[in-house]
């Protein structure tokens, strides 16, 4: 119940900002947006998205909506970001991992064994939107708002995993977009990772095909992926970012004042993101620290997996990404 209310003011502050109503226009728009998600409709993201759908039709006067298609209905993140650049999508919301097949430096700041702090990870952020944000210009894609998935922790089924060699022998899910998993476990040695699209997961976890999942703690929950562990590492180690990414030959060929209608309610609608998503995962976090077994890792463990994660970013070094790229970013870190 307290959640239920939590969810209620935080959606009525919502469209508050916005600046709209509760009723629903029904009349057929000039104009839609189809945008893509991977996230689930009763999501946190999902909630926050349909009442941003409602800002736009009702400050439009219904003259142009977006059309949300939630759970990976447009397919994995790749999948969208092909479809948005072929005109099949003209939006999606997306994490570092998706940014990255627009403008692969994104990924970056997604390096292991960088932040300690949220603020840490904003500060760094800041300095490179620019860049990152004429990066995906010049791809044909506008960055309507830069958004959070949570912290990142390591949980798994049947065993606790302290230290890097915990993980030999082991099958981790390894999102099979991502360009910085492999390296980790190359350098890790012995693990067998399973490279899988999002949807793919919940299946090989109801299999035993996978054991052990890297991923901030909301989105395990919502996508039914935490029932099926027993362990949590107490220590995040990362943050997942993300975004709202538009095709921007889309956005140009929308009359002026309807395409500020979009961008506008769109820079609401991430910072709200912004601020729901870091409490509602820190939230979820909780929650399985009273269903899971909490790991807590040594001092020994800690300078392990430190050491492993220097030399994953010192390989990314080595081509991936700019060197010039990982030294500021590692300087960010300091």
């Amino acid at each position: 119940m307290k959640l239920r209310r939590a969810v209620g003011s935080l959606l009525a502050g919502l469209s508050l900002a916005f600046g709209v109503g509760i009723s629903q226009d029904a009349s057929a728009a000039e104009q839609v947006l189809k945008l893509g998600t991977l996230a689930p409709s009763s999501s946190p993201w999902g909630q926050v998205f349909r009442v941003w759908e409602k800002a736009v039709k009702e400050k439009s006067g219904g003259r142009i909506e977006l059309q949300f298609f939630y759970n990976a209905q447009q397919g994995d993140e790749g999948a969208m970001v092909a479809k948005i650049k072929s005109g099949q999508l003209d939006g999606a919301a997306v994490t570092s991992v998706g940014l990255s097949k627009i403008h692969k430096p994104i990924l970056a700041v997604q390096l292991p064994g960088l932040w300690r702090s949220w603020g840490q990870l904003d500060g760094a952020r800041d300095k490179l939107k620019a860049e990152f944000e004429k990066g995906a210009a010049d791809a044909g894609f506008f960055i309507g708002g830069w958004r959070d998935v949570g912290q990142v922790r390591l949980m798994s089924k049947g065993f606790a995993v302290k230290s890097p060699d915990d993980l030999r022998g082991k099958k981790p899910y390894m999102w099979r977009e991502d360009i910085i998993s492999p390296v980790l476990y190359q350098v890790i040695g012995g693990v067998t990772p399973v490279p899988l699209n999002v949807p793919e997961v919940l299946p090989n976890l109801n299999t035993g095909a996978v054991n052990v999942v890297i991923s901030p703690s909301l989105a395990a929950e919502q996508l039914q992926w935490a029932s099926k562990l027993d362990h949590i590492n107490g220590d995040s180690s990362g943050y997942m970012i993300g975004a709202m990414v538009f095709s921007s030959k889309r956005l140009d060929a929308l009359p002026a004042d309807l395409r500020a209608v979009v961008t506008d309610t769109g820079k609401v609608a991430s910072a709200a993101l912004t601020a729901r998503i870091r409490n509602e995962d820190a939230a979820a976090f909780g929650r399985m620290k009273g269903k899971m077994t909490v790991v807590d890792v040594s001092v020994d463990d800690v300078a392990k997996w430190a050491g492993i994660f220097k030399q994953v970013r010192a390989r990314l070094a080595q081509g991936t990404f700019a060197p010039d790229l990982v030294s500021r970013i590692e300087g960010y870190a300091k």
